[in-house]
């Protein structure tokens, strides 16, 4: 890798630190279409390493921004166990079947779960035009409900899908959240730990799986890049460590908007990459 590739992983790094804060993504819907371009003369087990690699990034980046985040916020999650339980078991479920699919299933399974969550968001009230919110907590402050709100029974495919495609949970978590009456800044938030549930059994797969072909290259463990999530975290740690104490304040519609043009903006970037 020469060194201005370095440094452009370097400033994706960058990026993908940003939007583990601002959106709960872990870095991992941004750092797939990148490995896919590192990797992409490397024949056979390319998209295995660019999910692995995005593995290892999402499980940094959601650990360090869930240590961050304040503990009444994670008190969200209380009794949730069997959620949890059920998005590793998805996240070790997905990951092995990543290591055995075709890569043109995973790469256009990508690009076609960014481009069905987009349209859900655009056309279907409750993201970016809520459904009647309970009135009371202030931006940021996390709604009262019996139950958390996403059921134990979707952890299972919310985890198998997400570590499958590396996308991190987040991608599928973020809208629930929203659509349960949470603002954008909170669902971000709880998003991290939900990540951290399926990346932590995935990357365990990968570690311990070389892919067909030399995808992963010289610097790796089993399916994954080490050299390449090494500059993706050193751009990204920082940004984390420093926003999840002290985020960016946002509007919660543009916020939910951003959320929305990002996905375009990597969709886009994967069907270029594809057609």
């Amino acid at each position: 890798m020469g060194a201005v590739s370095v440094l452009l992983v370097i400033l994706i790094g960058l990026v993908t630190g940003a939007t583990t804060v601002l959106f709960g993504f872990g870095g991992g819907f941004v750092t797939v279409p990148v490995m896919l371009w590192i990797h992409a003369a490397a024949g056979p087990g390319a998209a295995v390493t660019a999910v692995a690699t995005s593995a290892v990034v999402m499980v940094v980046n959601a650990l360090v921004a869930t240590l961050a985040t304040p503990r009444a916020l994670l008190g969200a999650l209380r009794g949730s166990a069997p959620l949890l339980a059920l998005l590793a078991a998805g996240g070790l479920a997905g990951a092995l079947l990543a290591t055995v699919a075709p890569e043109q299933l995973i790469t256009w399974g990508f690009a076609a779960y960014l481009a069905l969550t987009i349209l859900d968001a655009l056309l279907r009230p409750g993201f970016l035009r809520p459904a009647a919110r309970p009135a009371g907590p202030a931006q940021g402050e996390v709604t009262t409900s019996p139950r958390f709100a996403i059921g134990a029974g979707l952890g299972l495919p919310i985890g198998a899908l997400a570590a499958f495609l590396g996308v991190g949970g987040s991608v599928m978590t973020v809208p629930l959240l929203r659509r349960s009456g949470q603002p954008m800044r909170v669902a971000a938030a709880l998003a991290n730990p939900l990540t951290l549930c399926v990346a932590v059994p995935a990357l365990a797969v990968f570690l311990l799986t070389a892919p067909a072909g030399q995808g992963a290259g010289d610097w790796s463990a089993g399916a994954v890049d080490l050299g390449s999530a090494a500059l993706l975290l050193a751009g990204s740690i920082p940004v984390v460590v420093l926003w999840r104490r002290r985020p960016p304040r946002l509007p919660d519609g543009l916020h939910a908007w951003g959320y929305v043009a990002l996905l375009a903006v990597v969709l886009g970037v994967v069907l270029a990459q594809l057609l």
